[in-house]
């Protein structure tokens, strides 16, 4: 068997680190159906008691309705609430937001890269975290109007300003990396990689390995797919962003179900549960990777950071990649949406 995961992942060439897993906490706010407050404080307490301290959110998260005719829950709602959450214990964690994504006056979502706007967010999302300082600033979405190295110039001076620590970029490819990285240093790219959604395996990771760039993986379950709690009767509410996704279709989710089953069978031969099998998958990766599984109740968060704990030997890694090439995995990434989250 190897060794567990390593106890702490370097943010880049930052000098900061970070737990090997983390928490996303977007559908504290939107996208999965209705969250109890009240428990999502308590989940991210439970994750900072369980050795969880990186901490993701954006300032969007909330902003967009979760279906026609829902209200959404506003913009910047996720930082407030992370804000409450962590009232003094802001220093024991490494924190992490995002910029872009707004609703325009005629209330579309829009991106926007102006360095103007970098600088406004910015702000913004300081007094909406109560915080002095942003541990890790992403680029949510690029915006097609506004050169990534005008975007990303006007991010490296926030960092010069002692406003922002470290800078990342969100779902761009090979190629805007490397123009990104050109002007600034690039501490960690946040993408969708998880044992069923491995797009970035081709290019973009080899890039990020020669760069010194940490992956953060975003949806490291498959949206809960991956725990193993779906099967062939379950169905997703309106409100829940699952519905509108290639993967879980009528046309996809049957099939896929069957090889969630492989890991099911396979977790329990091991005695863990399968979403921590999958967190293990990516934790044995060779690149430097801190997955951010979001989850809004405190069973689940606890469940996730023992996954630290599970070794995984070099066989038992190629099995399951072999279970879940891309080739068998039914249902692209996303439909067609006007909001893409993460």
């Amino acid at each position: 068997m190897t060794s567990p995961a390593r106890a702490r992942v370097p943010l880049g060439g930052t000098g900061i680190d970070i737990s090997p897993i983390g928490l996303g906490c977007m559908g504290m706010s939107q996208f999965y159906g209705t969250a109890d407050r009240a428990e999502s404080v308590r989940t991210i307490h439970a994750a900072i008691d369980a050795g969880i301290d990186f901490f993701d959110t954006s300032d969007f998260y909330g902003a967009g309705a979760n279906s026609p005719g829902e209200p959404p829950a506003g913009f910047g709602h996720n930082e407030s609430l992370l804000a409450e959450a962590f009232g003094g214990r802001r220093d024991e964690v490494v924190l992490a937001t995002k910029f872009s994504a707004r609703k325009s006056a005629d209330g579309e979502t829009v991106f926007d890269g102006r360095p103007e706007y970098v600088a406004q967010a910015c702000d913004a999302s300081l007094r909406r975290l109560n915080t002095d300082r942003i541990d890790l600033y992403y680029y949510h979405r690029l915006d097609p109007q506004v050169p990534v190295e005008d975007t990303v110039g006007a991010m490296a001076g926030l960092v010069a300003a002692g406003k922002v620590r470290a800078i990342g970029l969100s779902a761009v490819d090979a190629r805007v990396l490397r123009r990104a990285a050109a002007v600034a240093p690039i501490a960690a790219l946040q993408s969708e990689y998880s044992l069923w959604e491995r797009q970035i395996e081709d290019s973009v990771l080899p890039v990020c390995r020669e760069l010194g760039i940490t992956v953060v993986p975003y949806s490291p379950l498959g949206r809960a797919a991956l725990t193993g709690t779906f099967d062939a009767g379950t169905t997703f509410a309106k409100d829940d962003f699952r519905a509108t996704l290639p993967k879980f279709s009528s046309d996809h989710f049957a099939h896929n179900l069957r090889l969630i089953d492989e890991l099911k069978a396979f977790s329990a031969e091991r005695g863990f549960a399968p979403g921590q099998i999958a967190l293990a998958w990516l934790l044995a990766q060779p690149h430097d990777i801190a997955p951010i599984p979001g989850t809004k109740r405190v069973k689940y968060v606890r469940e996730n950071a023992a996954a630290t704990a599970v070794p995984l030997s070099a066989d038992d890694v190629a099995l399951l990649s072999r279970h879940f090439t891309p080739a068998r995995v039914r249902g692209g990434q996303y439909g067609e949406l006007d909001v893409k989250p993460h």
